[in-house]
């Protein structure tokens, strides 16, 4: 069931219960060096990103968000620090919503001047707090034995933090507002987002901060965002990958497919090899997934469907019989499945990829 949210909009993409939850980014390109960025945004857009945070650290960056936004294929949040002039700079420029931090962004008449400007330009803020940024007034003792209860002492001060500063833009009378209480550990970024999610209706950007490289933050996000995502909570999800932002949308597309909250386009199940496998099972799936992103980069799509590659005798017919397309076989010896229903019987290790291809090719549109 997910969890009921008021909803808003960042640029033509609806944020709340009432849409799909979507994938975000952040560019690492300088802000100020357009093409580049546009290059980077165009190629995210590809992969499936749907809305485009870029760094605003200065005036020049604040100016190149107006040429941006005007050939952009995504919509762009302004991600601010510091200084709020560049919020409102941002702003003036047409951003389609901003970021702030609630331990960063000065004084209150600064969140004022930022909810004014958003409010008349019609564009929505987020919150952002952050274990890394919080005020002073939240910080906690770092003498804590207990992992469990550093991580609840710290979840507990994100959402104080998030709440006084929704606090203060509520006073302002602003209201389309979105949430992220991000730390660097999963359990820390379930607490907040689980205990917030429970006293509040506002929209939640999902998220596991300084996640580390590919294979830490594969882990700390499926964790982190999926397990959310399967309780209901969340509306935008962001991986957060040290490398490139474009193997942060191949992470958060398998994150959302696994939770439920998209049809795997194709869903590919294979049997992990054993001491029965007789056949170059790892290839011939690796072999599958290339063809399927050389596809998709090739601008083709797929309707939800499901290919299983088995190796043994074990779970491999049963498995395979499952999928739209499956195969199933060992001794170098298979058999071809279509909708549970034998296509071809006994054919060799060699034609397996031409007949898969062939299967897969039908099925594009």
């Amino acid at each position: 069931m997910r969890r009921k949210t008021r909803n808003i909009k960042i640029g033509n993409i609806g944020i709340g219960s009432d849409y799909p939850v979507s994938i975000q980014s952040m560019t690492n390109s300088d802000t100020r060096n357009v093409k580049e960025t546009l290059s980077q945004i165009s190629e995210l857009a590809k992969l499936g990103c749907q809305i485009a945070r870029v760094a605003v650290p200065d005036i020049a960056s604040a100016n190149a968000i107006k040429i941006i936004i005007q050939e952009s294929l995504l919509p762009i949040v302004a991600d601010i620090h510091f200084d709020y002039k560049l919020a409102l700079i941002s702003i003036q420029n047409g951003v389609h919503a901003v970021r702030i931090n609630p331990g960063n962004i000065g004084a209150i008449e600064n969140v004022k001047a930022v909810a004014e400007a958003a409010g008349e330009a019609g564009i929505p803020i987020r919150i952002g707090a952050n274990t890394g940024s919080l005020p002073k007034e939240f910080h906690i003792t770092k003498n804590i034995s207990s992992k469990f209860k550093k991580a609840e002492l710290l979840a507990d001060a994100l959402i104080k933090s998030a709440l006084k500063q929704c606090e203060i833009l509520e006073g302002f009378n602003f209201k389309d507002i979105k949430v992220s209480l991000k730390a660097s550990d999963a359990l820390t970024t379930y607490l907040a987002y689980r205990n917030f999610a429970s006293i509040t209706n506002y929209p939640l950007h999902l998220g596991v901060t300084e996640a580390g490289t590919l294979f830490s933050s594969s882990v700390k996000s499926s964790i982190g965002i999926g397990s959310l995502l399967i309780n209901g909570i969340g509306d935008t999800i962001r991986v957060s990958v040290t490398g490139s932002p474009l193997e942060e949308i191949k992470i958060a597309r398998a994150i959302l497919e696994a939770a439920g909250n998209r049809e795997p386009s194709p869903e590919i199940v294979s049997c992990p090899t054993c001491a029965r496998t007789t056949a170059d099972i790892i290839d011939l799936t690796k072999n599958v997934e290339s063809l399927i992103a050389s596809m998709k980069s090739d601008g083709y799509c797929f309707s939800p469907f499901k290919i299983a590659i088995m190796g043994c005798a074990v779970n491999g017919p049963g498995e395979a019989r499952d999928a739209d397309i499956g195969i199933a076989g060992a001794d170098g010896r298979f058999v071809l499945f279509r909708n549970g229903q034998t296509v071809k019987n006994s054919y060799s290790e060699a034609e397996a990829f031409s007949l898969l291809k062939e299967e897969i090719l039908r099925r594009k549109i």
